[in-house]
């Protein structure tokens, strides 16, 4: 895989791009807006990706950031990176018919917390404060819960027993970084038990593990991802550890600067989890114009997993949501109040 003397080329992450998850999501939305009509509303970016939520907005969908913003009546759905049990409380109250398409992968560190603080483990968290992911798992079980955000955290951990703690982690995190963590809480705490199942998802360690294949090649590597995507920002990390002299985000190939090119005979060029393969394709094409046409692929996995859309689009939602509308304001039909909710304010 050595470039020879002068000749310029591209290194093409496989796998890259969506993962199984944030297909299921985003398709999610556009069968909700096809099924039910707009608007649709998204708690939350659906996955982290600018250019996937504005597409999705173009076709009717409404993104909140809380759930009392979306108005009775109407439908809302749990974005990819899950919600905590007192969101699905606030949804009930505001009379909304919800659509959970939180990712398989993260409903099981879910599970997970909720099992093990029925057993009354400690349960340290291993992920970035702030992340909706890290939110909506602590929400499981606050209580028995404590955020972990990387090993310099670890000295300042307490349990109650030692011998009945657990981590768990944040499914979008840096592979390696997650076991130097998880290496120092061993140090600390011996007793320390691992989950059933490798918490981090599949598909954020099969792109690092080709970012890691390219890294000690390519000169430069292209992440294609957002700046909230925890996952993309990783890959960027796992490049400049793998040897590569350079690591961008870039949500765009408009976003590329020229000058990182200097000097340099091999791109690498990958995409996080939810980027859709048309920005990877612009990137591409802006590097075959400055002379980067050669691609070779550097294949670090198959992958073959699919999820089955949220069980919620099987039911006539807009039906159940007019009906919640109808209960909570006590008068007319459920017809009426769905016309309400789906038609908004009248035009001026």
């Amino acid at each position: 895989m050595t470039a020879s003397p002068g000749r310029r080329r591209v290194l093409l992450a496989a796998p890259r791009g969506y993962c199984a998850g944030v297909d299921r999501a985003v398709i999610a939305v556009e069968k909700a807006l096809e099924q039910y009509g707009a608007p649709v509303y998204v708690r939350h970016e659906i996955v982290h990706n600018k250019y996937v939520v504005q597409t999705l907005e173009r076709k009717g969908a409404v993104f909140v950031e809380r759930t009392d913003e979306v108005p009775p009546g109407n439908i809302v759905m749990f974005s990819a990176h899950g919600v905590a049990p007192v969101v699905h409380e606030e949804a009930a109250r505001g009379r909304l018919a919800t659509i959970d398409a939180t990712c398989p992968l993260v409903t099981k560190v879910h599970k997970e917390a909720v099992r093990f603080a029925s057993e009354d483990y400690d349960i340290l968290l291993i992920g970035h404060e702030g992340h909706e992911e890290v939110i909506g798992t602590s929400g499981e079980a606050p209580e028995h819960i404590q955020l972990v955000d990387g090993p310099e955290d670890v000295a300042k951990v307490e349990v109650r027993d030692p011998s009945k703690i657990v981590w768990l982690s944040q499914t979008t995190l840096s592979v390696d970084e997650t076991m130097e963590t998880v290496d120092a809480l061993k140090e600390k705490f011996p007793q320390l038990i691992s989950p059933p199942s490798d918490d981090i998802c599949y598909a954020t360690q099969n792109r690092q593990l080709a970012v890691k294949q390219m890294g000690a090649e390519a000169e430069l590597v292209i992440v294609v991802g957002s700046r909230n995507s925890s996952n993309s920002k990783r890959l960027v990390e796992v490049a400049k550890l793998a040897g590569s002299r350079e690591a961008y985000l870039v949500d765009f190939a408009s976003e590329i600067d020229e000058a990182w090119l200097e000097g340099v005979t091999t791109v690498g060029v990958t995409s996080g989890a939810s980027v859709p393969e048309v920005l990877v394709e612009e990137v591409l094409a802006w590097l075959t114009e400055r002379g980067y046409g050669d691609v070779e692929l550097v294949k670090a996995a198959e992958e073959h997993i699919t999820f089955s859309l949220p069980k919620e689009l099987r039911r006539d939602l807009r039906e159940e949501a007019a009906a919640l509308a109808a209960e909570r304001g006590g008068s007319g039909t459920a017809a009426e109040a769905a016309s309400d909710a789906v038609a908004g304010p009248a035009d001026s």
